[in-house]
């Protein structure tokens, strides 16, 4: 009995040893199987990130501006190192690391059991090589790429450039990150229990970043930053800006700014505190009298004014409220409309202006896209300050009509200029002609200005160009051009300094615009700083070059290429916006603001067949030619009485002659052309 009870408890405690088993098969392998094979693969394995290759970033002809190369990095396994002391000396020598921070993380590393550290990414192939030779057993090298930009410092602010992980820091390198970026992928690598690798496998390909096609034109881009730069270090500037545009879609062919920096490098202590400012699209300024172009396109939008309406300047000096404004070469007199552009007038602009009004002022300067930022796409874009009605002071309109009280961008001012050159459209800038294989959406432009007031625009800037402040500077060998300069004092520390903003916007040929050249130079001063001077020769030198790499036929023969050389001797008259803001009380209110309102009133109220022979005998008297009637004539009868007079006349259509600029009877300028357009 005895031995049965025995037997009866050995059967029991052996049932209860094989449920027990079976109990700790079943944990082991079902029930708890997923968390042991993730603490196995956490002691055999490491998962390493793949980095993905950004993508390539290209100029509007294929030239890579950004690409990415490979290059080794190196990690180690501490685990493997039988002296962690000797392997820290000998990394942080070859690698240029600071030994005591490798030596930390070694032994911290093996101290968890790691099996796998990063030590540096991206080596030089100098430190690869000499690594290499050193045949180290626990050192593994692994291809990651790195960012390089061929072309150095052309188009640095545009590209930008990216951080130590090939993050996008600038340009458009960080506004297109997600784009650029790619999926980075992952790599299992399998060790035994001593921690050497016994394989790998990859989890997930890394899949490269969507390359970008830029607008810019490589050639155009280095052509610009290298007469910027010229010119910038001629006339002792702080800094400068070039844009070139097509005005039809708004891409932008080149972006310059000086000083630059090469994005292939590291900032260095003493660099230029500009060099990393896109100066262009980030830093505005008052425009000064380049935004009369705004002024007078209003004008003759809501305004009986016209090119030949006479504006009575006085004597070249202006009371207002608080201020005196100032003619730059002192009084002109009575003069057209037309030449208070040629001559760049700033009282002329102000009796303008006030016709124009206020609400129609600020309507018109929002439809040029001033005061909103322009779409460019480029990261810190300012907007610029055009302030609303409500914040206007008492002579914030005599400001705002020469250029002063607002702030703009060059890459505005590019974006203005563009209505008169393409016909009256508000354009948005773009940069990106590509993603990939897809091409990159254009947005439609919105209308600003009617296509007959264009015309006359586009006629008046060819004046400043022809006989005003940009006629030595910006007129183009072989090309007819027009434009608008502007000087406007600089603003610091509470008052206008004898620092100017100098600068010129413009287009060519005239007839058919093929880009639009915006220049602006920071800092100069001196009568050889002023807009005509400091940033014509700039817009000369670009559009030259421009017109030769796209093919543009010459609209000019070469016999008047000739006459145009001997004019450049010829003394310019500069335009300076003077300031001295005061908002005390009413501008239209100060007297000698309405007498010349008053004068230019009677002006206006004249027949312009009143108006027009007066000049012209004034002209006969002083032997000066005048314009002859085209109108009602033939193409051929117009050449015949052009040659008879020696007028040089540009025809535009077929049929008879229906409108002309300038107008018959005015007074004829040396060198002057007379447009003359044509209708059946």
């Amino acid at each position: 009995m005895a031995a049965i009870n025995r037997l009866t408890v050995i059967a029991l405690l052996l049932l209860l040893w094989g449920v027990r088993i079976v109990w700790g098969l079943v944990s082991l392998q079902i029930r708890h199987h997923t968390d042991y094979v993730l603490q196995a693969r956490k002691q055999q394995e490491e998962e390493v990130s793949l980095q993905a290759p950004r993508g390539s970033i290209y100029d509007r002809n294929g030239q890579a501006l950004a690409i990415s190369v490979p290059v080794e990095s190196v990690s180690v396994n501490p685990m493997r190192m039988n002296n962690v002391q000797l392997a820290s000396n000998v990394l942080a020598g070859m690698l240029h690391l600071d030994q005591k921070v490798l030596f930390d993380r070694l032994t911290t590393a093996r101290a968890n059991r790691k099996g796998f550290l990063w030590v540096k990414h991206r080596l030089d192939p100098f430190e690869t090589e000499h690594l290499k030779n050193l045949n180290l057993e626990w050192a593994t090298f692994h291809t990651e790429s790195q960012r390089h930009y061929p072309k150095a410092e052309t188009a640095a602010h545009v590209i930008g450039n990216v951080y130590e992980e090939e993050k996008g820091a600038a340009g458009v390198e960080k506004a297109f990150e997600t784009t650029l970026k790619g999926r980075a992928g992952s790599e299992r690598l399998v060790m035994d229990v001593k921690r050497r690798g016994l394989e790998s496998h990859i989890d997930s390909v890394p899949q490269s970043g969507i390359p970008l096609t830029l607008t810019i034109d490589e050639r155009l881009q280095y052509i610009a930053e290298k007469e910027l730069k010229a010119q910038v270090e001629l006339k002792h500037a702080r800094y400068g800006t070039a844009i070139v545009m097509d005005p039809y879609n708004g891409e932008i062919i080149a972006l310059a700014n000086y000083p630059t920096y090469d994005p292939n490098k590291a900032k260095l202590p003493g660099e230029n505190k500009w060099a990393r400012f896109n100066l262009g699209v980030s830093v505005p300024f008052e425009p000064g009298s380049i935004y009369k172009v705004v002024t007078l396109s209003a004008a003759l939008e809501t305004t009986n004014l016209t090119p030949e309406s006479m504006i009575p300047t006085g004597n070249g000096t202006l009371k207002l409220p608080g201020r005196v404004v100032h003619e730059a070469h002192g009084g002109y007199g009575t003069i057209t409309l037309q030449q208070v552009l040629e001559k760049s007038s700033n009282i002329g602009a102000i009796l303008i202006g006030t016709r124009v009004g206020r609400e129609k002022m600020y309507e018109y300067s929002r439809k040029f896209g001033f005061g909103e930022k322009s779409g460019v796409g480029l990261p810190a874009e300012s907007r610029g300050l055009l302030r609303t009605l409500d914040r206007w002071g008492t002579t914030s309109l005599a400001s705002v009509s020469m250029g002063q009280e607002i702030s703009t961008t060059s890459v505005q001012l590019a974006r203005a200029c563009s209505v008169i050159a393409n016909g009256g459209m508000l354009v948005k800038p773009k940069l990106v002609l590509k993603r990939g294989d897809k091409l990159e959406p254009t947005e439609a432009p919105v209308r600003v200005l009617k296509p007959e007031t264009v015309m006359t625009m586009r006629m008046m800037m060819e004046g400043v160009v022809l006989r005003g402040t940009a006629k030595t500077t910006a007129r183009l060998d072989g090309y007819t051009s027009a434009g608008k300069t502007g000087t406007a004092q600089i603003f610091e520390n509470g008052h206008y300094t004898h620092l100017y903003n100098a600068s010129f916007m413009g287009f060519a040929p005239v007839t058919n615009p093929r880009l639009v050249i915006v220049v602006t130079l920071n800092g100069t001063e001196g009568n050889s700083g002023m807009g005509g001077s400091a940033a014509g020769p700039v817009f000369k030198a670009i559009a030259t070059e421009a017109m030769r790499l796209m093919d543009v036929p010459k609209d000019i023969p070469d016999d008047e290429i000739a006459l145009k050389k001997e004019l450049k001797s010829a003394p310019v008259m500069e335009d300076v916006s003077i300031a001295g803001l005061s908002e005390r009380s009413i501008m239209e209110d100060d007297p000698s603001l309405k007498e010349l309102l008053a004068a230019q009133e009677a002006e206006a109220a004249l027949p312009k067949d009143e108006v027009i022979p007066a000049a012209a005998a004034n002209a006969k008297i002083q032997k000066v030619p005048v314009v002859p009637d085209f109108r009602g004539k033939s193409v051929r009868n117009v050449v015949e009485m052009a040659s008879a007079e020696g007028i040089e006349v540009t025809i535009q259509g077929s049929g008879v002659a229906r409108a002309q600029l300038p107008a018959a009877g005015r007074p004829m300028h040396r060198g002057e052309r007379v447009r003359v357009v044509f209708a059946r």
